[in-house]
């Protein structure tokens, strides 16, 4: 049996959030935005908005829901970051913090789907909204 790094996995899982960002007709900006407080997984541009998307893959049958990681110090890290990509990027367009569940087998890393939460959390919440 292949044991896979955590690193791996969420490589491959951001690959198949990619995949379906351009499936449902978003352009993929930036992987990995870094800066010291924080990173974000994949910006990309939909119709409407901007996406700050963080992706979280976790094997078939997870003891708990992948969103679950995403907490409240995770989304203040996410918000700052977004914050300097506009300021940087001189950007003010209507902005959207999404979560992308990504569930793959533990063996193969083949994907087994998708649940992607739109407005996951927003700059002014103090919790998730799930």
């Amino acid at each position: 049996m292949i044991r896979f790094t955590k690193k791996e996995t969420g490589n491959i899982g951001e690959d198949y959030a990619v995949k379906y960002l351009k499936k449902h007709g978003c352009k993929i900006l930036e992987r990995n935005y870094r800066k010291k407080f924080g990173e974000i997984d994949i910006i990309a541009k939909s119709k409407s908005c901007l996406l700050f998307v963080e992706v979280k893959t976790r094997h078939t049958n997870p003891y708990t829901q992948p969103y679950e990681a995403v907490d409240f110090r995770k989304q203040r890290k996410i918000i700052m970051t977004s914050s300097a990509y506009l300021t940087e990027n001189h950007i003010d367009s209507f902005c959207r913090f999404d979560v992308c569940e990504v569930f793959v087998d533990e063996n193969t890393l083949k994907l087994d789907h998708i649940n992607y939460i739109k407005n996951a959390f927003e700059a002014g919440d103090t919790y998730a909204r799930y």
